[in-house]
Parts: structure tokens; C-alpha cells; sequence
């Protein structure tokens, strides 16, 4: 995912904002000006560009808030909330939970953060090849959910890039997000066991990828279209549903959203139109699904606008291939995003 376009360099400019100066300019005199000038302090020196530096601070410390955010939530088998110290409620319980189930924690935050600095890799590699100035990925923690993380994100200068490059940056993260995520998947499904007692405080939706892969798979006592409990996990099943996941929620096609990138890349202007009228759908599935966590998702992408802003040059053409993979990566939302998420059991 890339933040709104944002300047990253400085560039020189003419301070007295009179345009050139010089032989050819158009102004009577110029010629003399400029040869008298020229005497004066000799050639004319080629102006430098002055770049600023990536942060790397910030960057840093977020991707370690991160890696501890998500310890947690595996060490507490994806339900930190149980163990949050409050009033009248020491920290034994959550001391005792993360010293005992450390391995967990580690294999699920190992995992998880993978995924999520492949996928960010992707693009900042893509902004690297095409010279589009970006910064490093941004790891956002999240101590108090189940997964422990709200994903990256990166920003960059995108009205530096044109239609291909755009395309190309957007593509590049899920497309590397999904090589890692989709082999943890794997490992996480081949050890999932269904004999035991279902326990838990919620269960996982599941998209129609994982479904697929189940019902093909057939881990111990599964039977088709059997829910998963909380008490069922295990790290890498958990860490590949969340990378599912967050691929699928960047490539919505609205606004700079990774699927924006592509779709308006793919389709130009009209991309807005399907953007407005996906964010419509979005709101009425929200409100009649009951799931108001994305509520706040939606007013966000709201905030920053629905449309996507032009690129440098949109004429430029995707070629058969180019356009041939956008149109096959639209179907990621459908694959890996599960509607529901997760569904808290009530009672």
C-alpha cells in the first residue's frame, strides 16, 4: 500500500520567476545581458539536486512497536485483550502467557512481518527500478487486536511516475506479499487439526481461496464448509490469513490503494466511477453485514478521496501483458478477502 502522493525532493527553481535568460530567449537585449554576464562570473554551473534523506528512525522504531505487537498477539493465542493489565488485575497472567508460549509468539510475528515486509519490498523495489522517490515502509502496530498489526505502507511520489510505472508499483507488492503468504498458508492448513474440542471466543471467515484449499486438502476431521475456531489455530494458518487478507484489502480498486493503482491504470478515468460506486457497495454491506470495524477503513479512504489522481503521463501504453495481469490480479479481493473476518461468538 502507498500513501497519497507526497514531494520528496526539492528542486531548484528560478528564483525571480522571469523564465530563461540567454541567447534565443525572445527579449530584445538578452543577448547583450547575457554575454556581459557571462564575462562577469564565467560559465553558467549546472544546477545540483538536493534530495532529502529517508527517514529511517521512525521506520525503524514502528517496525519493532510492530514486531512486539504481534509477539503478543500470538503468545496469546490472537486474543491479547484477555491478558491487558487493568485495575485490580496484575501483569502475572500475561507474564506467565508469554514466557509459556513464546514459540508461538515468535513463529506467528516471523511470519506475519515476512509477509508484510515482502509485500512492501515489492513496491519500494518498483519505485527503485522506475526512480520514483519513496520512502522506507511504515509498519503499523496494532497491540490490542487479534492479528496485532494494521499492515505498511509506504509513500512516494507518485505523480513523478507514469502510467506503466504506476501500474508496475502498484502490482509489485501484492504479487510478492502473496509468493511468501501463500507457502505459510500451506503449512498452516497441513497442521490443522479439527479432532479437538472447538473453543474460543470467535471464529475465522474464511475467503474462497482458503475454502478451496480445504476442502482439497482435508486437514484431520475437517469437513467441508466447517468453521474454524479461535482454539484451532496455529501461527501459520493465522499468519497466512492475515497476509490473504491484507492482500485483498489493498487491492480494492478506490482510491491509493494498491487495486487503485491498478484500475486506473487499467481503466483511465472511468477507474473513478468504479471506485464511487465500490465504496457504495462497501457502505451498504457494512451496514447490513453488522461488520462496523470497517467503518472506520471507509471514512478513511473517504478522507483521502475515492478517486485516484492522474499519473505523469497517463497515455502511455500497458502492453499486452501488463494489461492481461492487471485484469487477472482484480480477482484477488474475491480470492482473499473473507467478508466477515471474524465472527465474535456471543453468550
Amino acid at each position: 500500500m502507498s500513501l497519497p502522493p507526497q514531494s520528496q525532493e526539492d528542486f531548484p527553481s528560478d528564483p525571480t520567476g522571469s523564465g530563461p535568460v540567454g541567447p534565443g530567449s525572445g527579449r530584445p537585449g538578452d543577448q547583450f545581458v547575457f554575454e556581459a554576464e557571462l564575462a562577469r562570473t564565467g560559465p553558467p554551473q549546472p544546477q545540483r539536486l538536493v534530495r532529502r534523506r529517508r527517514r529511517r528512525g521512525l521506520p525503524l522504531v514502528l517496525f519493532f512497536l510492530t514486531c512486539f505487537s504481534t509477539f503478543l498477539a500470538g503468545s496469546c493465542h490472537w486474543l491479547p485483550t484477555e491478558f491487558v493489565p487493568t485495575p485490580g488485575r496484575d501483569l502475572m497472567p500475561l507474564r506467565g502467557t508469554l514466557i509459556s508460549n513464546w514459540d508461538t509468539g515468535l513463529i506467528y510475528m516471523s511470519c506475519v512481518l515476512a509477509i508484510l515486509l515482502t509485500h512492501e519490498m515489492g513496491h519500494f523495489i518498483a519505485t527503485v527500478i522506475h526512480r520514483i522517490p519513496a520512502s522506507y515502509p511504515y509498519f503499523l502496530p496494532l497491540p490490542i487486536s487479534p492479528i496485532g498489526t494494521l499492515g505498511a505502507v509506504i509513500g512516494m511520489d507518485g505523480l513523478r511516475a507514469n502510467r506503466r510505472e504506476m501500474f508496475d508499483i502498484g502490482i509489485a507488492g501484492p504479487l510478492a506479499g502473496l509468493v511468501v503468504a501463500v507457502p505459510i498458508l500451506w503449512v498452516g492448513v497441513n497442521q490443522l487439526d479439527f479432532t479437538g474440542p472447538r473453543f474460543g471466543i470467535y471464529q475465522l471467515d474464511v475467503p474462497m481461496s482458503v475454502r478451496l484449499l480445504l476442502d482439497w486438502m482435508r486437514p484431520q476431521g475437517y469437513t467441508s464448509g466447517q468453521v474454524i475456531w479461535q482454539g484451532q489455530l496455529n501461527p501459520y494458518f493465522m499468519a497466512g490469513w492475515v497476509g490473504l487478507l491484507i492482500t485483498g484489502l489493498n487491492m480494492m480498486p478506490v482510491s491509493q490503494l494498491d487495486g487503485g493503482h491498478v484500475t486506473y491504470t487499467l481503466f483511465g478515468k472511468r477507474a473513478h466511477w468504479i471506485a464511487r460506486a465500490f465504496m457504495l457497495l462497501a457502505v451498504v454491506w457494512v451496514i447490513y453485514s453488522g461488520t462496523h470495524g470497517f467503518f472506520v477503513m471507509i471514512l478513511l479512504i473517504m478522507f483521502v478521496g475515492t478517486d485516484h489522481p492522474p499519473t505523469r503521463d497517463d497515455s502511455i501504453p500497458l502492453g499486452w501483458f501488463r494489461t492481461s495481469l492487471g485484469l487477472a490480479s482484480l480477482s484477488i479481493p474475491v480470492l482473499c478477502f473473507a467478508p466477515r473476518v471474524i465472527m465474535v461468538q456471543s453468550g
